[in-house]
């Protein structure tokens, strides 16, 4: 049985050799994907290196070194590593001038040296290759880093975090930093019980491997995914063998086989297809990847190691694709065994099976996997992927009655439709198996493109547009951007920089200039001095605060904005149209449980007003009123000025920008773009439908050569070629607008599950996208059976009729 086996895997490997492309192209994308997720995501380790915890401490306390010889008393170990912040004239970007051990305990995975030497000496620093481009120096030169100036004998990087720019100074030579991380390797338990010498409060982060396990589990279902769609294929392909080599295996078992026997034949040929596809996709899917690993370090912003690799998720992968390939046959091979010998020589095909039987289990997958992404609460893996394989499987296993449905409209059809619609039927198997694999294909396009909109829209009300349009550009005071602290500078200062504003706005073609202000608290003290600039006051913020034995915790959510007059004319809003009983202005509805903060004491739970405000994150988009501000005893201060441009700004007159700013010690912040979906909503529903279209020419095609006779008896009877022009677009037409609509309808079942049921978060329909798989596609199938069908080829034409 297994050398007939063989020898059936010989003879028909013309006809297997899509299954086989299908299962190489898939082995070889999952273990290419594993790869890249394991090593594109972002590590934790690029701040924390080997330990799992980070203490931040305040710089500023008098008993920093007690606090440090404390937590490596409690822990054994605890590397410090102290920052200071150096501003770059003219520009938002400061480095951070950073005094950390190259052989740290935990740290030294943190810091590689590309060129040089490390420092050692007090007036030796070195510096990233971004942060060298940035300041002009190079290897020999010298900088003046946080107020001494230092010789660069070195170029490093943080291997973990490439965009990462520092400067490098050697251990021990910041004696006043403006604060100090502790990377410590301890429990929580042990973590929460340290307390410091000098009773100051502690900002704690923990390693997590939340990010690991989900970027794990999302391969993982891509990949079960993917396997479920070649399989489907597959049954389709392994169905057409079984009906072509129907009489040798009815002649098998006119010879004595047993029905054990001819599924056994069909299943080895599934699996010697499966371990070919494995073996192909596990050299074309490593070879792949390291030959692109080199490449993407700089894309996914750190070092790449090219064989650190989840090993047993690659065997996996091999194992899954064999039991795919198998598992596809399984079902044509006991179809196959129990036709009768004599209807298996005669090479009928069999009696298609009620549909009522799939449509019942169909129903219970579906609301079985519903539940599962239900009590999933998308953070546990296992149930995320088992309710997506379900959901896929129920929809699968509905595929068959909506093919009998199609019974119903042929009743009424031109006799060239109903023939298409019989064909679709009567070749129930195959059919239904392509229709599950293209409605998995525009099921996953679907998905991608309601969710991608959905994420458009929350991004676009949260500022996720980016920080500013194209034309336009902020100048903010002393060189601190709109995310710090209001600076401190003396009322000539500020004079200076209202004179210097003009000019700013001549060099960039600016035909508009708004002042903004920020609220500060003139009852708290101003911060130090951050990296040579000015000092400051922390402004009025929006926050989640949380409130504990430990003191006060704030999480910033929102900066915001005086609702000046000026600021109200910018946005476009009315002055009388504000509520005067209203404390903060926002087109945001996220930010119910938030408190202004300014100062640690300064608080109070807002009244929101929301209005139609621009979405940018650095224009004046959330406003504080001026009865928020005598409510907190607060002081508006100028902070920056919004610059407006009829047109887009060049990069010439950004450069001119950026050089008047530094020389009147201002600096500006220009475009930097958001991110976008509807790149990704493109491609996904591209992609999803070249898939369904190849899926629905294969199908067509087996259909058309397994009905040739039927064609040539049309023939025969006089019907023109237009006529078969139009059986096969019926058929081509008729599968993919099934599987477009089984497809969107799985989508939005996996997602209201997803979403816990909030119709809210599916609000947002890609209209387009989804005309283009409903409507386009099956359109496109038609036209493409139709203008392909053509004549007969002579060959064919001269077979005899049976």
């Amino acid at each position: 049985m297994l050398r007939w086996a063989v020898r059936l895997f010989r003879r028909e490997w013309r006809q297997q050799l899509l299954v086989l492309a299908l299962l190489t192209v898939a082995v070889a994308a999952t273990i290419g994907g594993i790869a890249l997720a394991v090593n594109a995501s972002p590590s934790q380790a690029a701040e924390l290196g080997s330990a799992n915890h980070i203490l931040t401490l305040d710089g500023s306390t008098p008993r920093l070194a007690e606090d440090i010889a404390a937590a490596r008393s409690a822990f054994g170990a605890a590397e410090p590593i102290a920052h200071q912040r150096l501003a770059v004239p003219g520009s938002v970007i400061a480095l951070d001038v950073r005094d950390q051990d190259p052989a740290g305990v935990f740290g030294h995975s943190m810091l590689r040296l590309d060129a040089g030497r490390y420092p050692t000496g007090a007036n030796e620093i070195a510096l990233t290759d971004g942060a060298a481009s940035l300041v002009g120096v190079q290897v020999g030169g010298s900088l003046d880093a946080g107020g001494r100036t230092g010789i660069v004998v070195g170029i490093v990087e943080n291997p973990q975090k490439l965009s990462d720019e520092f400067v490098l100074v050697a251990v021990g030579q910041l004696d006043r930093p403006e604060g100090v991380s502790l990377l410590v390797d301890a429990t929580r338990a042990q973590v929460d019980a340290l307390r410091m010498p000098d009773g100051a409060g502690l900002t704690i982060r923990a390693y997590s491997t939340v990010a690991d396990s989900q970027a794990a589990a999302i391969v993982l279902a891509i990949a079960t995914i993917g396997m479920l769609f070649v399989g489907l294929v597959a049954v389709a392909g392994f169905a057409v063998m079984a009906q072509r080599r129907l009489r040798s295996l009815g002649m098998l078992g006119a010879v004595g086989a047993t029905d054990r026997h001819v599924r056994f034949v069909m299943l080895a040929n599934g699996a010697l297809v499966g371990i070919v596809g494995a073996v192909a996709g596990s050299i074309v899917g490593l070879g792949a990847w390291l030959s692109m690993a080199g490449r993407l370090e700089h894309p996914t912003n750190h070092r790449i190691a090219r064989l650190d690799l989840p090993w047993w998720s690659l065997l996996a992968t091999i194992t899954l694709s064999i039991v795919t390939a198998v598992g596809s046959a399984w079902w044509p091979a006991r179809t196959a065994a129990r036709i009768p010998v004599v209807s298996a020589l005669s090479g009928r095909p069999p009696r298609p099976q009620p549909p009522h039987r799939f449509a019942a289990l169909g129903a219970a997958l579906v609301a079985g996997g519903y539940v599962l992404l239900l009590l999933a609460h998308r953070r546990r893996p296992l149930l995320i992927i088992g309710g997506t394989l379900t959901t896929m499987l129920g929809v699968l296993f509905l595929a068959p009655l909506a093919i009998r449905a199609l019974s119903f409209v042929a009743a009424r059809a031109p006799i060239s439709i109903r023939l298409a619609l019989r064909d679709l039927v009567r070749y129930q198997s195959r059919s239904g198996a392509a229709l599950g694999a293209a409605a998995l294909a525009l099921g996953i396009a679907a998905t991608i493109s309601i969710s991608a909109t959905a994420a458009q829209a929350t991004a676009e009300s949260t500022g996720g547009r980016g920080n500013l349009p194209t034309n336009e550009v902020v100048v903010y005071v002393s060189g601190h951007d709109f995310g710090g602290p209001v600076p401190v500078v003396s009322d000539a200062a500020l004079q200076a920089a209202r004179s210097a504003v003009p000019r700013i706005g001549t060099a960039i073609g600016a035909s508009s200039s708004t002042a903004l202000e920020r609220a500060i608290n003139p009852n708290t003290p101003a911060l130090a001095a951050e990296g040579g600039g000015a000092g400051g006051r922390d402004p009025a913020s929006l926050v989640k605060v949380t409130r504990g034995p430990n003191g006060m915790g704030a999480e910033l959510i929102a900066n915001m904005y005086v609702a000046t007059t000026d600021v109200l004319r910018y946005d476009g809003v009315d002055p009388s149209m504000i509520d005067p009983t209203a404390d903060v202005l926002t087109p945001r509805r996220d930010l119910g449980a938030t408190e202004i903060l300014a100062g640690m004491k300064a608080t109070l739970t807002p009244k929101f007003q929301h209005l139609d405000l621009p979405v940018y994150t650095a224009e004046p988009t959330t406003l504080i009123t001026f009865g928020a501000v005598e409510k907190l005893g607060l002081k508006p201060i100028t902070a920056a000025w919004v610059l407006r441009s009829p047109t887009a700004l060049t990069s010439a007159q950004i450069a001119a920008g950026t050089r008047v700013a530094a020389a009147a010690g201002l600096s500006i912040e220009t475009r930097h773009s958001g991110s976008s979906y509807r790149q990704l909503r493109t491609d996904s529903t591209a992609i999803g439908a070249l898939l369904a279209l190849g899926v629905l020419a294969m199908t067509v095609g087996l259909i058309r050569s397994e009905t040739a006779g039927d064609m040539r008896t049309l023939s025969a009877t006089g019907a023109s070629s237009r006529t078969r022009r139009t059986v096969v677009g019926a058929t081509a037409g008729a599968l993919g607008l099934l599987g477009a609509l089984l497809g969107t309808l799985g989508a939005y079942l996996a997602l209201l599950a997803w979403h816990g049921g909030a119709l809210s978060s599916l609000a947002h329909v890609p209209v387009v996208e989804l005309l283009v798989l409903t409507i386009g596609l099956p359109l496109v199938a038609a036209t493409g059976g139709w203008l392909l069908a053509g004549p007969e080829p002579r060959a064919i034409a001269r077979a005899p009729i049976t």
